[in-house]
């Protein structure tokens, strides 16, 4: 495994909650978090390989989640007593795997609608929720083998936030999402050939908070209700009013929330430090 170091932006004080950002984005995405919690949290935005200031995956197989999570292990494993994750799609579905992988170095884990493919394709893959994610997967692959990158891009961007929405953006955000697409392809890949499914979700022993919003897409909702049944003991909520990129396009009521989320867990874990003490 090839060990990169990642960029990562640190700011404020307290318990440690890291902050994993979706396909396409940076940890840039979580501006908003930041804004709300780095008075009491010590915030750590990670830019995955290939987005951001992280340089691609340069490995000679293709990219796996492990190698993302990977990137952020170091981080988790030098936070004081562990740390709290935070993840939007494609980096939600690496923070349950980092959740699963190093259960000792997590204290909670809030998502957004993680990207947890397997999960549909395990459920039934000839199902519409399923091969709509196949679809948009194979006009993105296929389009950057001819090399029309700004249609790839497109479609990535159509699928998550509504068509027209590429049409409708300004040339420098197109122009980002471009620079990026190459290492968003290999996300399909990763995701599609994921070794975390409903039963290794099941022994997950962390609090979990699974976020999905009301106007989502058929895939995102059917992984929601999946990781229902998958979490039942973890708090699944539905946003009312936002897709599948509301930490984006909504982001003070998802940050809101998701602080909310935080600040219980960290007065819950100090409440149980100090019994432990007093015992």
């Amino acid at each position: 495994m090839i060990h990169a170091k990642p960029n990562v932006q640190t700011t404020g004080e307290g318990p440690t909650a890291i902050l994993l950002h979706s396909s396409g984005s940076s940890g840039r995405q979580w501006d908003t978090l930041v804004g709300t919690l780095q008075s009491r949290f010590r915030l750590q935005a990670v830019d995955l390989h290939g987005h951001g200031a992280t340089p691609a995956w340069a490995g000679s197989r293709p990219l796996t989640l492990e190698d993302d999570a990977a990137l952020v292990a170091p981080l988790l494993a030098a936070a004081p007593g562990g740390a709290h994750i935070v993840g939007h799609s494609y980096g939600g579905a690496v923070a349950l795997r980092l959740a699963r992988q190093y259960p000792q170095h997590v204290k909670s884990v809030a998502v957004f609608e993680p990207v947890c493919f397997r999960l549909l394709f395990d459920h039934n893959r000839r199902q519409p929720p399923a091969n709509e994610v196949m679809i948009v997967a194979a006009r993105v692959h296929t389009n950057l083998l001819v090399g029309r990158i700004d249609r790839a891009a497109a479609h990535f961007v159509d699928y998550w936030s509504g068509e027209g929405t590429w049409d409708a953006m300004p040339m420098t955000r197109r122009q980002a999402v471009i620079a990026r697409i190459s290492s968003v392809a290999p996300h399909f890949r990763a995701l599609f050939n994921d070794t975390l499914r409903h039963a290794e979700l099941a022994r997950l022993r962390v609090p979990v908070l699974c976020l999905t919003g009301a106007r989502t897409k058929a895939s995102t909702r059917r992984i929601g209700e999946l990781l229902r049944r998958a979490i039942p003991q973890g708090t699944h909520e539905m946003l009312a009013g936002m897709g599948h990129m509301g930490p984006i396009t909504h982001a003070g009521t998802v940050a809101a929330r998701l602080a909310g989320w935080l600040d219980a867990q960290a007065m819950l874990q100090d409440v149980a430090e100090r019994l432990l003490e007093a015992a």
